[in-house]
């Protein structure tokens, strides 16, 4: 696979070292989740994989990724939207089939598979998990990486200027309007699905035709939004996917120099960061010509 590179050196860090044997994952709020990671020293990050039938190309990307290079990672983080849409775990889905496949053939040689649910597929659910063999984390968690706590989530939380967004994701995310969208027949979900990506996408075009950088300000992150989860949560990096636009963001506040890094998206290419004590890797990732 090709790749282009964004790599950064890590100076030390400011926490105590947890061995990578004994590292927890600490989702938040409070809780720990007991994980025993693999002797690796490379953790793997992706988002926005938007896997559909209609992108096969990039299905096929994600499942050599899994069969190669996964399988020499410490575990692998998955924040977000590994589908572009999923409306329950009962859903036929040869892609999601063939997904819960390799990523159960990767958790069975020892490698942790941790899932945050996005935008698209937020219903992805425990059976889906089990198949799979991944854990699902709540949105936002902070988890020991290497001895540094850091905030990973998928990232539309931070998008706040896209109020009429945020209002849909309150909605949507309530779990009544799960239970009674998921107790719907599938037709009917399907149905649903359809009409609010199309109306989605409506808008996203009329809000370009008005000004195109002004949809570019409001489909990205919000900066004091950034600043204020930074402060809320104490940590001194930050993962995240959703807009698209992959970069390692530092800045100083406090004395203190905070990274945000943004992960890419799989619709025409690959992309992964691999974390290890010392070192990030941003990169970009194609098919085999």
């Amino acid at each position: 696979m090709g790749s282009d590179r964004i790599s950064r050196r890590i100076g030390d860090s400011p926490y105590p070292h947890v061995p990578a044997s004994v590292a927890p994952v600490k989702p938040f709020p409070g809780g720990t989740l007991p994980l025993h990671y693999n002797i690796r020293m490379t953790t793997l990050f992706i988002s926005d994989l938007h896997l559909d039938p209609a992108r096969p190309a990039i299905t096929d990307l994600f499942l050599r990724f899994l069969r190669d290079e996964a399988r020499a990672a410490e575990a692998l983080y998955i924040l977000g939207d590994l589908f572009e849409a999923w409306i329950g775990d009962d859903t036929p889905s040869p892609t999601g089939d063939a997904v819960a496949t390799a990523l159960r053939a990767l958790a069975d040689t020892g490698v942790p598979i941790f899932f945050m649910p996005g935008n698209r597929d937020f219903l992805v659910g425990e059976q889906y998990a089990r198949r799979a063999g991944f854990r699902i984390l709540p949105d936002p968690s902070v988890i020991d990486l290497y001895g540094q706590p850091t905030l990973v989530l998928h990232g539309d939380l931070l998008c706040t200027d896209d109020t009429a967004y945020q209002a849909f994701r309150v909605q949507t995310r309530a779990p009544e309007f799960i239970a009674q969208f998921l107790a719907q027949p599938l037709q009917a979900r399907i149905a649903f699905a359809q009409q609010a990506r199309a109306a989605s996408q409506a808008r996203q075009s009329e809000m370009k035709r008005e000004s195109n950088a002004q949809f570019e300000t409001i489909t990205d992150v919000s900066p004091t939004e950034v600043e204020a989860w930074f402060a809320r949560y104490g940590v001194a990096r930050m993962i995240h996917g959703h807009t698209h636009r992959p970069a390692i963001h530092t800045s100083v506040a406090d004395a203190r120099t905070r990274t945000r890094i943004v992960l890419g998206d799989w619709y025409e290419q690959g992309s992964v960061l691999r974390v290890e004590k010392d070192s990030i890797d941003l990169q970009r990732l194609t098919a085999p010509a």
